[in-house]
């Protein structure tokens, strides 16, 4: 049975002057399915952008194979980026474009039915809460607020698959939790969405499994029960102590 992702053993290495190859991914292998949140639970710098990178095809993996809806990252990789949204905190707005400015620019250019963007459009500035400011300029906006208009822009297409990379950083408390209802809306819509995040309190609300990675290897990976049952520990936060120790004495 294929899933809408399937990863196997993607791995990735930088070569670094001085150090020369520093690998950042080590054979990473997990799947995805529908109406489902997987989790990539990790410190800064355990792998878990490079890992997205490569699958919104940004990066090229040094090794491994991996699949977005059937389509392969490294042979197919202009059907890859129709078939899923990407966000990241880096991720550039056009600073001179309006919120809906921005999503009829994304969904056209990422080939949403013409007759069907303005609909899109308004549907996604009233669920995201863009209202008040869709027509004020992106360069104008707070930094909440235009992380806000970055996750609208995400899924402006209405892709199958979504990846999330840190997507509540810089968000306040009430944003967040108001991200978390679209993120679960999402699920219902039948989207498999890839969460990585190093918040603890996110991945037990939100996540149906949880990978978690470290030093780019995936240490566990199972339903929060699953993780609690195996480690013996309750609390997400010592079940991810007892992992790493246990994978690097």
């Amino acid at each position: 049975m294929s899933h809408p992702v399937e990863v196997s053993e993607l791995a990735k290495t930088y070569f670094e002057q001085g150090r020369g190859q520093v690998p950042a991914v080590r054979g990473i292998s997990f799947w995805c399915q529908e109406s489902e949140i997987f989790g990539l639970l990790g410190a800064n710098g355990a792998g878990k952008t490079s890992t997205l990178r490569m699958l919104s095809t940004v990066l090229t993996p040094s090794s491994g194979t991996a699949s977005v809806m059937g389509h392969d990252l490294v042979k197919e990789p202009a059907a890859v980026r129709r078939s899923l949204g990407f966000f990241s905190a880096s991720t550039a707005l056009y600073p001179r474009l309006t919120p809906r400015e921005t999503l009829d620019f994304f969904a056209r250019i990422n080939g949403y039915p013409a007759d069907r963007v303005k609909a899109r459009v308004e549907e996604l500035i009233e669920r995201i809460g863009l209202q008040s400011y869709a027509n004020t300029r992106v360069d104008q906006l707070s930094s909440g607020m235009k992380q806000k208009v970055s996750i609208a822009r995400t899924v402006a297409h209405d892709p199958p698959v979504l990846i999330f990379d840190e997507p509540t950083v810089g968000l306040d408390v009430l944003n967040a939790l108001e991200f978390h209802d679209v993120l679960r809306e999402f699920r219902t819509q039948g989207k498999s969405i890839i969460l990585s995040t190093h918040i603890m309190s996110e991945v037990e609300k939100l996540c149906d499994r949880i990978a978690i990675v470290h030093q780019g290897k995936i240490l566990a990976c199972d339903t929060l029960a699953g993780l609690r049952e195996s480690s013996g520990e309750h609390y997400l936060e010592d079940i991810f102590v007892r992992c790493v120790k246990a994978g690097h004495p």
